[in-house]
């Protein structure tokens, strides 16, 4: 037979070139839930190899009906499986030296091999003997298989000796293409999920319809996880069994529940609350679940939980929930992993030293450098291979979970680090990738930031295992980029109330546009969208002009070209998107575009991110306001969430609900009584607007004062030098858990950047209960309040009150020359540090006009703060 192309080719042109082609030497494993769904690719290979001029074989076996019928040109050849191993492999070695280069072969069912042999190590070793044989003749094999049926022994050899692994997977009618593994090609999307569509195999961008897809073929778990049959497996392989028994009528419930209420401790909490919680919502079914997708043993952290429970609330709570709430098909890496992380890099001795307060700083340096270059087992390296073939080209966050992270009590917020892989590359690349990810986040658990927590809460004896949370990106393709539509923050209890209309019961979200980074970090450069929950309309400022200048400019992204995270403007990711429902987010501003036209000027941004429509017209206000609730009713606590939201078409909302934890607020108490009008000569300073925090009426005890005029003339470095002489006046009367201390100072606190405010850490002012921001730091600086971010919720938790203070708006007032004229002890307290004097004042109450007593009055429902000296009665 002549052969008249040399390319080889699967028939199906629009699968080539979602593979960029077959070559010389490939073996292409399909894998597939059943035999039926790899019919469509036979006929199409076997038609274009003949057509090519190219030799057929079709090895048959399986018990299955014939995959090749007879016809001209191809070759049909009888295995006899039940002849022994050596025969067959013999026999086909045979037919392919005799075709010679370039032929074409196609197999049936490799699974049912394992029915004469009843070994998946032999048919490891049957497809290890072919597969290069048929590479060294430079010819083509075809093998199907079915997905999640056998074990790593013949997985493991069949994925690492095979060119091609595809993944077939049947959804809704439509069959879709997953590649697994495609050898020395690449492309941006060659390991995306792909739909088949007409003639083309169409990269699937939406992570809402990429988690549907995979729904319908369950992930049965991690296939490298058969290398461990210890203790832990065989208490959830006992566990499986228990739940047969049961629901064929042959053991009681009685016995399911003490094995779930076994399982709960070891792989979800150890927690009483959360394990009252985690009783309620969950299944034994459920937890099952979470082991199939759970890399190592341990438990799974507090974020994962956090994550689990919510969603189980929410859909037990309304059955529309398994509609409106995005797949997850989250990875657990569970606590264990680092614990032999630690031992196996020599990290553990570091660790226990840091039980001790007088030392635990001691070697942190040592133990991060040591995180860095360290190493993981090969089985556990093979568990994350096989995770990252199961995502394929789709990006994923890494992000930390440990023990006591997401816990009631503690919030761990912003103490780790969560690291997101864009995930593109070669398979070896995306290894690396996520390896130096999970250094990465074990390192943070020394950082300083995270142990000075731990050692302000008492918490260095604590066992704080580092587990590991996976989860796809939620979002979608827009060219070179990836991101979400909307993402934000939640929280059922709103401790900003701007206006009266506002009720804090009813919640709020902070709203940002991409990726949401800027939602739980503060940006010194941008602003985003804070959004009372019962009225989302009302907004801090009072007009359009206002509303403008204080939107979202910059947008957090992955860049799938440069395999990064960065930021890009507005105006940019707009551009360069297309298919986005723009006017869902933005709000085209009519009165400058004209302007622009008429000074013939095309590049001025006209759109503004006010999320009008999106919250005037969609269901997506309504939606948040009953989430919290129904879960802050469960927790019985207020909470805090973190979700993205996405359109699919015109009005499909689909919300990922990221994690949930409970909302470190300390509510209660009456609001304090008005204090009436306070005489001018007793007035400090009163604010109104922006006060966020539990009302309180208190006696303050001591000042610190940064003068924003001094401040504000001083370079950078001496900016810096101030920062940390507040945190060493703070920690003055760290031992003195009365005094209560209130800290001014210009524009923000815990900025990055000096020219906008005082770049302390949290840790320099941990201990203070009032936060003031003077908003005379320059010229148009209104700081974006902290609600939402990590800085906020530390501030929440350690019931620290905040304020902004705008002098030259109506109701607000400072009273500078009561600071500038009343003692300075900083000389006194700090001696080495006097030449600041003029730059921070410490006030002490106690020497203020022979002792007399400084009250604060703060309403938060009221947005009002007065701070004053009180007169004697009477």
């Amino acid at each position: 037979m002549t052969q008249k192309d040399t390319s080889p080719s699967t028939g199906l042109a629009g699968l080539d070139k979602a593979l960029t082609g077959l070559r010389p030497g490939d073996n292409v494993v399909w894998q597939v839930d059943r035999i039926e769904n790899f019919l469509p690719f036979v006929e199409p290979f076997c038609r274009g190899a003949l057509e090519s001029g190219r030799k057929l074989v079709y090895f048959r076996f399986a018990k299955h009906d014939p995959l090749v019928a007879p016809a001209q040109g191809v070759e049909i050849h009888e295995l006899q499986p039940s002849a022994g191993f050596e025969k067959c492999v013999m026999e086909i070695h045979r037919v392919i030296k005799a075709v010679g280069d370039g032929g074409y072969f196609m197999f049936d069912m490799l699974s049912d091999l394992t029915i004469d042999w009843c070994s998946d190590q032999m048919l490891g070793n049957f497809f290890m003997l072919v597969c290069p044989y048929i590479s060294a003749h430079k010819s083509i094999g075809y093998f199907p298989i079915l997905r999640d049926y056998h074990s790593v022994y013949a997985t493991s050899p069949i994925t690492e000796t095979a060119q091609v692994v595809l993944d077939i997977i049947s959804d809704a009618g439509k069959l879709y293409l997953h590649p697994e593994k495609v050898t020395q090609r690449y492309s941006p999307t060659i390991f995306m999920l792909h739909a088949w569509e007409g003639d083309d195999f169409v990269p699937v961008t939406q992570s809402a319809i990429i988690s549907e897809v995979f729904k319908s073929a369950p992930w049965q778990g991690l296939e490298s996880s058969s290398y461990r049959l210890g203790v832990w497996n065989r208490q959830f392989i006992q566990a499986r069994e228990v739940l047969k028994a049961v629901r064929r009528g042959e053991a009681s419930p009685e016995k399911a529940d003490a094995v779930f209420k076994k399982l709960l401790r070891m792989a979800i909490s150890r927690h009483e609350r959360i394990l009252k919680l985690a009783e309620k919502q969950l299944t034994l079914s459920d937890v099952l679940d979470i082991s199939r997708r759970m890399i190592g043993t341990g438990l799974i952290g507090g974020k994962s939980v956090g994550m689990l429970l919510a969603r189980a609330i929410l859909e037990q709570s309304d059955t529309r929930w398994s509609t409106v709430l995005e797949p997850h098909d989250s990875f657990f890496i569970g606590s264990d992993v680092f614990y032999t992380f630690l031992v196996r890099n020599d990290i553990w001795w570091i660790r226990r030293r840091q039980r001790d307060p007088a030392r635990f700083l001691e070697d942190a340096a040592v133990a991060r450098e040591r995180f860095l270059a360290g190493t993981f087992p090969d089985h556990i390296q093979r568990q994350f291979q096989d995770m990252l073939d199961y995502f394929g080209q789709s990006p994923i966050i890494v992000r930390s979970s440990s023990l006591l992270e997401d816990s009631f009590g503690n919030a761990f917020a912003g103490k780790y680090d969560s690291v997101f892989c864009v995930n593109q590359g070669s398979r070896a690349k995306r290894l690396d990738d996520f390896l130096a990810a999970v250094r990465n986040i074990y390192a943070s658990t020394m950082s300083d930031k995270a142990l000075t927590y731990r050692a302000q809460r008492g918490m260095l004896d604590r066992d704080e295992q580092m587990a590991l949370l996976v989860q796809r990106v939620s979002g979608g393709v827009y060219g070179d980029l990836f991101y979400p539509q909307v993402a934000g923050v939640g929280l059922s209890y709103n401790p900003y109330v701007w206006s009266k209309d506002i009720d804090p019961a009813a919640g709020v979200m902070r709203l940002v546009f991409g990726l949401g980074t800027r939602a739980v970090d503060r940006h010194d450069d941008d602003y985003t969208r804070v959004v009372a929950l019962n009225a989302p309309d009302r907004r801090p400022e009072a007009n359009f002009d206002e509303a403008r200048q204080y939107t979202q400019k910059r947008v957090d992204l992955l860049d799938l070209k440069k395999n990064k995270l960065l930021s890009r403007t507005f105006d940019e990711v707009v551009s360069a998107s297309e298919n986005l429902p723009l006017d869902m987010f933005a709000t085209r501003d009519d009165e400058l575009a004209r302007r622009a036209a008429q000074a013939g000027l095309d590049d001025v941004p006209t759109d503004a991110l006010t999320f009008k429509k999106l919250l005037s017209e969609t269901s997506l206000v309504d939606e948040m306001r009953q989430m919290l609730h129904a879960l802050q009713t469960t927790y019985e606590y207020p909470v805090d969430i973190e979700f993205t939201a996405n359109f699919i078409g015109e009005s499909e909302c689909k919300i990922n609900l990221l994690q949930c934890r409970p909302f470190q607020f300390r509510n209660g108490g009456a609001a304090p009584k008005d204090p009436g009008q306070i005489p001018s000569e007793d007035l400090i300073l009163q604010a109104r607007g922006a006060v966020i925090g539990q009302g309180r009426e208190a006696a303050i005890d001591r000042f610190i004062y940064v003068s924003p005029s001094v401040y504000s003339e001083l370079p950078d470095s001496e900016k810096h030098a101030v920062a940390r002489l507040i945190g060493k006046i703070t920690h003055l009367h760290s031992s003195d858990k009365q005094m209560r201390v209130m800290l001014l100072g210009p524009g923000r606190w815990g900025t990055t950047t000096p020219s906008l405010g005082v770049p302390i850490n949290f840790a320099d002012i941990h201990n203070v209960s009032v936060l003031c921001e003077i908003v005379t730091m320059r010229e148009g600086l209104v700081p974006d309040v902290s609600l939402g971010t990590h800085l906020f919720s530390e501030m929440v938790e350690m019931d620290i009150l905040y304020l902004a203070l705008f002098p030259s708006q109506e109701g607000n007032e400072l009273k500078e020359e009561f600071f500038l004229n009343a003692p300075n002890r900083l000389a006194e307290l700090l001696p080495d540090q006097a030449k600041w004097a003029d730059a921070v004042h410490v006030i002490d109450a106690s020497q203020i006009d022979g002792g007399r007593a400084v009250k604060l009055n703060a309403n938060t429902l009221e947005q009002r703060v007065v701070c004053y000296l009180e007169r004697e009665s009477g």
